[in-house]
């Protein structure tokens, strides 16, 4: 019997047994992990045996939330890391080399846009175009393009990327399709349905829940034909075939560099795993109603969401994804000052984080996309008085009146 995605995840770890029959795989902090019969550690070391070796490759708090996010992604297997930039940066680093070139969405989260820039600079060249639409991908391909990398809804204006068919197209040229699946979450969408071969996820937002962990994750589907790559190193085509890419990046992107995740975080980020759907359903209709709200306000210009009908992916996110997620941005009227009514709220919380359950905002081109300068910021529609919202699980009476007092304040 298949279960649902609830309850396979609060069931996953007692599908082995664990230590005085507790419920949770316990934490594990060990760095070192002894064998009574030394053949044995080298018969690990050498990949003929499972088991660990050391703590920076992993220990077996992560292997069990590794378990999770793999039944979550209905993936083959799943490398964790101490955050989401780090398995994006895994993932680079393991499988790409000078020369290569990749298509991106130009719609990317800050430090991944910082992140490729500095990529750009190693001779591995990355094309950014408009990804809500296939045929900007389809352009952009090249003889020596190796992968296609793209968010699900992109942060912090939210555009949806052409998901199916950028899959389609992907796999009719044997490309590798990386989904960031973060803004949605396994649970309002799952990329392997759209042929993604590997996805990343940041932990530290929707999964985790809680404010109180950082971590990230990259799922292999399965789906991508790793004989294909050419990237694959010859000392990691002993395994099998399909586990070529999830074993590079472990080697070269979590061992070699050292983006391990820790045991206490690992634990808390599978604790709050548990509930993810609940709160993904709570904050996702908050958000729903609350843009609703800000669109008819005076005092607000612009809301930017899919779950509105006048986004310009509305239908698209419709057919994509569950619900349409819990993030928006809106812009404010003129003359109203984005500090002076952030500091009017009583309730949200000015802070540069997302996925959280509580409801939290920042003034965008002041914090996070500062960096890029006015230019940039232009050619991606970051206008000063864009706030980007990430909307928690709190009451929807209490948001709306919250708002309200602080755009009438």
């Amino acid at each position: 019997m298949k279960n649902g995605f609830t309850t396979t995840i609060l069931h996953s770890d007692l599908e082995s047994p664990i230590e005085h029959f507790s419920v949770h795989k316990p934490m594990h902090a060990a760095v070192a992990f002894g064998y009574p019969d030394a053949r044995d550690l080298a018969k690990v070391f050498k990949g003929e045996a499972p088991g660990y070796a050391y703590g920076r490759q992993g220990n077996p708090t992560t292997t069990a939330l590794e378990v999770k996010i793999s039944k979550m992604e209905d993936g083959i297997a799943t490398a964790c890391f101490s955050t989401g930039m780090a398995a994006i940066a895994a993932t680079f680093v393991a499988l790409l080399r000078a020369g290569d070139h990749v298509v991106s969405s130009s719609f990317l989260f800050g430090n991944t846009n910082s992140l490729f820039g500095t990529f750009n600079t190693l001779g591995c060249e990355i094309s950014f175009v408009d990804a809500t639409d296939v045929e900007n991908v389809a352009r952009a391909i090249r003889a020596n393009t190796r992968l296609v990398f793209v968010e699900t809804i992109a942060n912090p204006r939210t555009q949806v990327a052409d998901l199916a068919r950028i899959g389609e197209l992907c796999a009719s040229h044997g490309l590798l399709y990386v989904v960031d699946n973060t803004m949605t979450s396994p649970y309002l969408y799952q990329p392997k349905r759209n042929k993604a071969g590997l996805i990343i996820n940041s932990l530290t937002k929707y999964i985790g829940g809680h404010g109180n962990a950082l971590g990230g994750a990259v799922t292999d589907t399965g789906l991508f034909d790793w004989t294909r790559f050419s990237n694959i190193y010859d000392n990691y085509k002993n395994a099998k075939p399909a586990l070529w890419g999830i074993l590079q990046i472990r080697k070269k992107g979590l061992r070699d560099v050292g983006s391990t995740l820790a045991a206490e975080p690992a634990h808390r980020l599978a604790t709050g795993a548990e509930t993810l759907a609940l709160r993904m359903e709570k904050s996702s209709d908050n958000a729903l109603q609350l843009a609703r709200f800000l669109a008819g306000h005076p005092k607000v210009t612009k809301v930017y969401y899919p779950g509105l009908e006048d986004h310009p992916q509305h239908r698209l996110a419709k057919e994509l994804f569950k619900t349409f997620g819990a993030l928006m941005s809106i812009e404010l009227a003129d003359g109203i000052d984005c500090f002076d009514f952030l500091n009017r709220l009583k309730l949200v919380i000015s802070a540069s984080h997302l996925g959280d359950n509580r409801t939290l905002a920042i003034p965008v081109a002041h914090t996070i996309y500062w960096e890029m300068g006015p230019q940039r910021r232009a050619e991606m529609g970051i206008a000063d008085s864009l706030i980007r919202l990430s909307i928690g699980i709190e009451d929807l009476d209490d948001l709306k009146a919250d708002f309200a007092q602080g755009l009438n304040g």
